[in-house]
């Protein structure tokens, strides 16, 4: 498949996850419920860093295109973490996107920073394994879930399967580790992550993707002339 991203081959994605925390609070539920999920990949063979997102100044994108034509295909602002993680995720065999519920959505450093890493970087991220998490109060949890996934199946990765939502409960620092039901989910979904990783990292070069089997060019239409 043809891309209008500058490309070469990524190298060979690894048996490690990069788990991106989207919540300012470093120490926060979302950061033990990573941790959580990060000791169930380990018990899985899969290593797990996890690079802090939230709390961070990170400029919007401007949509200058930059990144279609430079050089690894890095973005035009360089003075926050976008260039740096975004090769990190490149080169993981698996991606986990992790955020607080702001308001029934993503907190605005951590949308400005999937804004721009996806645009630059979702043709090395097709058909990686991706998994989408969220820490959230009362309600709003589902819709989190379900934006975090756009990012990734936009950029079409393939993600592991989960026995609900995966949408952990809690306020105060600690307490979305009490959550038994959400804490089985997100700990099994990293189990599943692992599993997928070690599939997709099997079938290299052994089985074609759709991409490669076809070689179709992708269709761009804009509906306004």
């Amino acid at each position: 498949m043809q891309s209008k991203h500058n490309i070469s081959e990524p190298p060979q994605a690894s048996l490690k996850v990069i788990a991106i925390n989207g919540s300012p609070h470093r120490e926060g539920n979302t950061a033990a419920v990573l941790a959580a999920m990060s000791g169930a990949l380990a018990g899985e063979g899969v290593e797990t860093e996890i690079l802090q997102v939230g709390g961070k100044l990170v400029h919007g994108c401007t949509g200058c295109r930059h990144c279609r034509s430079s050089e690894g295909n890095r973005c035009v602002f360089d003075s926050d973490p976008v260039n740096e993680y975004s090769e990190k995720m490149r080169n993981a065999g698996g991606i986990l996107l992790a955020s607080p519920t702001y308001y029934g959505g993503i907190p605005g450093d951590m949308k400005c920073f999937l804004d721009r890493v996806f645009y630059s970087s979702s043709i090395y991220f097709r058909y990686k394994a991706g998994a989408a998490i969220t820490v959230v109060r009362r309600a709003g949890g589902v819709g989190v879930v379900h934006q975090l996934k756009s990012y990734l199946e936009l950029a079409e990765t393939v993600t592991p399967p989960s026995q609900y939502w995966t949408a952990v409960y809690g306020r105060d620092p600690g307490e979305a580790l009490r959550d038994g039901e959400g804490m089985q989910t997100v700990i099994k979904h990293a189990r599943s992550l692992a599993w997928l990783i070690k599939v997709l990292a099997a079938s290299k070069g052994k089985i074609p993707t759709p991409d490669e089997a076809r070689g179709e060019e992708r269709i761009y239409t804009h509906f306004i002339r």
